[in-house]
């Protein structure tokens, strides 16, 4: 069994005193919608399909039909803009419809309870899941019982360790397919699942928070998806 990996979910057990395939795009461009289909992924470069034409390569910085061009692009994701505006295509993506309005980017605010945590209600694969935010936590952290609602078969996934507050535990990797918090959707997040543990919310980690900028103001904290 792989064993190769190491997270840090130390926030959270702290305060309780104790993580190349297809994606798909349709953005605005001109008057209709540019479908892009991201169907390869390497570093520094990315294979499209741009309205159901042939298949493209793009290295970074080259612009191929319909002005579809290739910010970035990494064994992952890809980085694609079209019309000025730009969306993060991971592996294994599905099809998403976004339209951004003048380049606005998706972002939400959250106030912090009591206690200074911030709490907020988002989804995983579609499913409604309560967050806590912490930046402590290498992967978005799962407990088992919220991992089978999910329907996350994650004895399939890696498995590898945990460096807790409580010392290190096993846990299982796994590929989340789509995350989203208010507005900020985002697919293909690496999670872990803790099998032996169950817990009463799901830690927002930084597979999820280090694609976003993040700014606290007081009590507040406002978190926004770079592109």
């Amino acid at each position: 069994m792989a064993t190769g990996f190491m997270t840090r979910s130390l926030s959270f057990l702290r305060s309780l005193n104790g993580m190349a395939a297809a994606g798909l795009w349709l953005c605005a461009a001109g008057a209709g919608a540019t479908d892009v289909s991201v169907v390869g992924l390497f570093p520094g470069k990315a294979i499209v399909v741009v309205d159901g034409g042939k298949p493209k390569t793009l290295a970074v910085g080259e612009t191929g039909p319909a002005g579809v061009r290739l910010i970035s692009a990494t064994n992952d994701q890809a980085v694609i803009e079209v019309d000025g505006k730009r969306r993060s295509l991971g592996l294994g993506q599905k099809a998403i419809a976004t339209q951004f309005a003048s380049g606005e980017r998706p972002r939400i605010t959250l106030s912090a309870d009591g206690s200074g945590h911030y709490m907020t209600t988002g989804s995983i694969n579609g499913a409604p899941v309560r967050f806590l935010v912490d930046t402590g936590a290498t992967m978005i952290s799962i407990g088992a019982s919220d991992a089978r609602r999910l329907g996350i078969d994650y004895q399939k996934g890696r498995q590898g360790y945990s460096e807790t507050a409580n010392g290190v535990i096993s846990v299982w990797k796994v590929k989340l397919e789509s995350v989203k918090v208010g507005s900020i959707a985002m697919s293909n997040v690496d999670g872990v699942v803790h099998d032996s543990t169950d817990m009463p919310f799901v830690l927002l980690g930084m597979s999820f928070l280090g694609r976003l900028d993040l700014r606290h103001e007081g009590t507040t904290l406002t978190m926004t998806q770079r592109y």
